[in-house]
């Protein structure tokens, strides 16, 4: 019998990747890349909240259940991988002045901390680099799936595949990372929403 303590536990280490059914070793999970969003909203003169993404997400989670400080999740995106809808101001982005994806190409977030804050939800710190510069950030993580794919029983390739899904969110402040332009206009402050699908290696 599984106490609910134990299942409690075994959601926070979901938030890190990895099933509770996981094996003793360390399990490593990849990002399906076709169903993993990484979002950014900002504020626009007071009159609207806008939105953008990055494309092209990559990188992997490994859990190690005998020692959970051993864990670590990486996260590598692609700078040019911005996209606003707006070709103009995706090129704008793109450039010096912003993102300046010629000289800084990758921007990663290297988890350092996994700790519980509720019932299937946890806070994964970490260090974000963005155009060269790093700082430190929290993101606020739910569990919303753990365990074969759903649509195994319709499709024989995901028969015995174990997925995890989950959302996060965060803040940071733009300024910190070196993007001043028309602060205060536009916010300082960008909001950061994952939603995300992982699949467990075999």
């Amino acid at each position: 019998m599984i106490r609910k303590s134990q299942t409690a536990f075994g959601a926070l280490l979901m938030l890190t990747g990895v099933s509770v059914n996981a094996a003793l070793a360390a399990d490593t999970y990849s990002f399906d890349k076709d169903h993993t969003e990484i979002r950014f909203a900002w504020d626009h003169l007071g009159l609207s909240l806008q939105s953008a993404e990055f494309r092209g997400v990559d990188g992997s989670v490994i859990w190690d259940r005998d020692n959970l400080a051993n864990s670590k999740v990486t996260v590598t995106i692609p700078s040019t991988g911005i996209a606003t809808g707006i070709d103009e101001l995706d090129e704008a982005l793109r450039g010096g002045d912003f993102f300046d994806v010629e000289k800084h190409p990758q921007i990663t977030f290297v988890s350092n901390e996994v700790r519980k804050s509720g019932v299937d939800r946890g806070i994964v710190s970490g260090d974000l680099t963005i155009r060269g510069v790093t700082r430190p950030v929290n993101l606020d993580v739910m569990l919303k799936f753990d365990g074969e794919h759903p649509a195994a029983s319709m499709m024989a390739d995901l028969k015995g595949v174990h997925y995890a899904g989950f959302t996060a969110r965060g803040r940071i402040l733009r300024s910190d990372f070196g993007f001043t332009d028309s602060v205060p206009l536009v916010s300082d402050w960008i909001e950061i929403a994952i939603e995300t699908e992982m699949r467990r290696q075999q």
